[in-house]
């Protein structure tokens, strides 16, 4: 499995640094509001990744985390008149709902800043004493930028040019308009915690993830993974203060997906082209944005737009009728061994495993993994509507091989994933009433029938040589 390093800017085949596991830390949500569809590219393209490396027979170990103390979490908080935590709690709740909703499983752990108060300290502290970070006169604690003769090493700029865009605000008391801080002595009113050396505050933001990698996957990691965005500063920073507070490399590869766009444009607050998450599911379905974002490389530029949304639902849709398709067959049909034809078919198949695993492999190429799936679809489908005998065996293997590829891109549910209908008794007790109706020849009937299934309970149905198919809009 070859995968793109920013830090090298070239593609790397991947060599754990533990044979058969993956130690992977992605940057997770800021949590003062719902998350935005920008955010939920790299949610769902880094727990993608983690599932293919499961998928693969890797044992990972994936850190994610939510930073609860920050900024716009305080200011969020004072807004309200509530505490930060009473933000944080609200808005943690509201991801694990989006993320649900979008596919995206679990992390193996989910830190808080605040929850990993002691190993931000141990790591301020390691960084003071060693001469890597200073303690400014208003109680700051700033990191020493020149202490690190590799710093900018992943963005590939000198410090020179660094330099030149650095600035020191009002109220900083650098030595250095490149130092960064990580610690801030406490204002009136905002959350702080008290330190060895005397500085009550709380912890500047690189420095939240530098402790919780530290924490719960080692000083070394094989995947550090996040936003283009975030190259520069963040993970820049993350980098230096964790290499020099520990002495080794901090991360072996470093994954980061590209931009995403609103009608070809950057998201903007003020333009009005910000859109949570949540408003577009209700629009679209979450699953059609998952399928949406997996429609290109994580590397390239991804345009969110009305018609992209409708082209990826559609496809998504037509994904779902041979699934449904399959099962109604499956349902109807007998023999369980092959015929020598279909073992043949069912060997052809295997071609499309092959074409995803090889799509997967390069750097994740969701697109071309999806065309494998697509590919298989149309086999299938081909294959299955031109043998009405075809047994249980041949149509079970191929709906076997569909959901596992669909099932490892986390889409296209199984029926009992999904749960059953709640409206299945009634929708079975009107195709059998349409049935009868034209079984005495009232045509009428039957359409009538039809119509309501389809306008005033949102259920196609199908007429085919093994009975009535139906399925929801």
């Amino acid at each position: 499995m070859k995968l793109f390093n920013t830090l090298t800017r070239q593609k790397e085949e991947f060599v754990p640094i533990t044979p058969g596991e993956v130690k992977m830390y992605s940057c997770g949500p800021t949590v003062y509001n719902y998350f935005h569809v920008g955010n939920a590219r790299p949610f769902i393209v880094f727990d993608l990744l983690r599932r293919y490396f499961e998928y693969r027979g890797y044992q990972v170990q994936f850190v994610q985390n939510f930073t609860d103390i920050d900024d716009k979490v305080i200011n969020k908080a004072n807004e309200e008149g509530v505490t930060y935590d009473v933000i944080a709690d609200r808005y943690i709740k509201e991801y694990y709902t989006d993320a649900e909703g979008l596919g995206i499983g679990k992390a193996t752990v989910h830190p808080r800043a605040t929850e990993t108060m002691d190993a931000i300290i141990g790591i301020v502290q390691k960084l003071l004493d060693t001469g890597h970070a200073y303690l400014a006169p208003n109680g700051d604690v700033y990191f020493r930028t020149k202490s690190d003769p590799d710093y900018g090493k992943l963005c590939h700029q000198p410090m020179e040019e660094l330099q030149a865009g650095a600035r020191i605000s009002v109220g900083e008391q650098k030595e250095d308009p490149m130092d960064f801080a990580v610690w801030k002595a406490a204002k009136p009113g905002e959350p702080a915690w008290d330190t060895p050396w005397g500085s009550k505050g709380r912890p500047g933001w690189h420095i939240e993830c530098s402790a919780m990698v530290n924490k719960y996957l080692g000083p070394t990691i094989d995947i550090h993974s996040g936003g283009l965005d975030l190259i520069f500063p963040h993970h820049e920073n993350e980098i230096a203060q964790s290499e020099c507070a520990n002495g080794c490399a901090f991360a072996h590869y470093w994954l980061h997906n590209g931009f995403l766009t609103i009608d070809n444009e950057k998201m903007s607050k003020s333009k009005g082209n910000f859109f949570m998450v949540r408003d577009a599911a209700k629009e679209f379905g979450y699953e059609t944005i998952r399928m949406f974002m997996l429609s290109a490389h994580y590397r390239t530029p991804l345009n969110y737009s009305e018609e992209s949304l409708k082209m990826n639902k559609a496809s998504l849709e037509r994904l779902y009728e041979a699934r449904n398709n399959l099962e109604f067959r499956i349902s109807k049909a007998q023999g369980e061994t092959p015929t020598a034809e279909e073992a043949e078919a069912l060997a052809s198949l295997q071609q499309y495993k092959e074409k995803f695993i090889e799509a997967m492999d390069d750097d994740m190429n969701t697109a071309n993994a999806l065309s494998a799936i697509f590919e298989l679809m149309r086999e299938i489908n081909a294959y299955s509507g031109s043998h009405a005998d075809a047994t249980l065996a041949y149509l079970k293997g191929a709906y076997d091989l569909f959901m596992e590829l669909t099932g490892v891109l986390n889409i296209v549910q199984k029926h009992e994933d999904a749960g059953e209908d709640p409206d299945k008794a009634k929708i079975e007790e009107l195709i059998a009433q349409r049935a009868a109706a034209k079984k005495n020849k009232d045509f009428a009937e039957a359409d009538r029938i039809r119509d309501y299934l389809l306008n005033e309970m949102g259920i196609v149905i199908k007429d085919t040589r093994q009975g009535v198919q139906w399925s929801r809009v």
